[in-house]
């Protein structure tokens, strides 16, 4: 199990900001939110915003701020855990996060956990660090990221969060400044899947709970999921699910 010496989220330092540790003494993580320059196979290189590094004990430590304020989150801590010391990552090497605000979250938790001594903290932190951890392991697998991935990937996550907004390929293109034709080119090659895709799939997948878990009609049920025209949700779900709504209702309960 690993043991946490400190952790910070969303920590503001001036533009003269500078860590400058020869030797280090624990495990360091630093995830970037603004950008930062780092000391990398002997000389200083310029890495952007949402960079994650991790620092083997005993190895050099040198970052500092680029152009203006620095913002980070970071861990110290000391670990036996394999999933750490035989970690694939690279050490003191930046590199792109695929999805920074779920990272942000987890070390607003890790802070949280840290700082208060609940029954479960150890088993609460273990677990929180494992996760990190797993998102570390998607991000620096999955290749290059580029700016207009991050403005993707929040699109994303509304539609998934709010499936019964109205989402039109045009409205959504207009929020990050593209035009449609280049915003479902971009969508599909980025997440495999075409953005009205996502939200239909989204929007059955909440009906879905509706009908098995809730009272309402079908009707209502189709307005919740985003639908203004009953007929065109029931002819949707059937092409999606094999099954009327009704009977996708019927049939969970029996």
């Amino acid at each position: 199990m690993a043991h946490i010496h400190f952790v910070e989220s969303n920590t503001a330092h001036g533009s003269n900001f500078e860590i400058d540790v020869p030797v280090g003494y624990h495990w360091l993580l630093v995830i970037t939110k603004t950008p930062g320059q780092f000391w990398v196979n002997g000389a200083l290189r310029e890495y952007p915003a949402h960079s994650a590094v991790l620092y083997r004990p005993s190895q050099k430590v040198y970052y500092r701020a680029s152009a203006g304020p620095f913002i980070n989150d970071w861990i110290r801590f000391e670990a036996d855990e394999p999933y750490i010391t035989e970690s694939p990552l690279p050490l003191g090497v930046p590199f792109a996060l695929n999805d920074p605000d779920y990272c942000h979250k987890l070390f607003e938790l890790l802070v949280t956990e840290h700082n208060f001594n609940r029954d479960c903290k150890e088993s609460s932190l273990d677990s929180l660090l494992r996760i990190l951890f797993n998102k570390l392991w998607e991000s620096y697998f999955q290749g290059s990221i580029t700016p207009q991935y991050y403005k993707l990937l929040k699109l994303r996550t509304a539609i998934q969060n709010q499936p019964g907004g109205y989402w039109t390929v045009s409205g959504m293109a207009d929020s990050l400044g593209i035009s449609p034709g280049y915003l479902q080119n971009l969508y599909k090659r980025t997440f495999g899947i075409s953005c009205m895709e996502d939200v239909i799939n989204s929007r059955i997948r909440m009906a879905k709970e509706y009908l098995i878990h809730n009272a309402q009609s079908i009707a209502e049920v189709a307005f919740l999921c985003g639908y203004q025209n009953v007929e065109h949700f029931c002819r949707q779900f059937k092409q999606m699910t094999g099954h009327t709504p009704r009977s996708y209702q019927k049939h969970a309960k029996d």
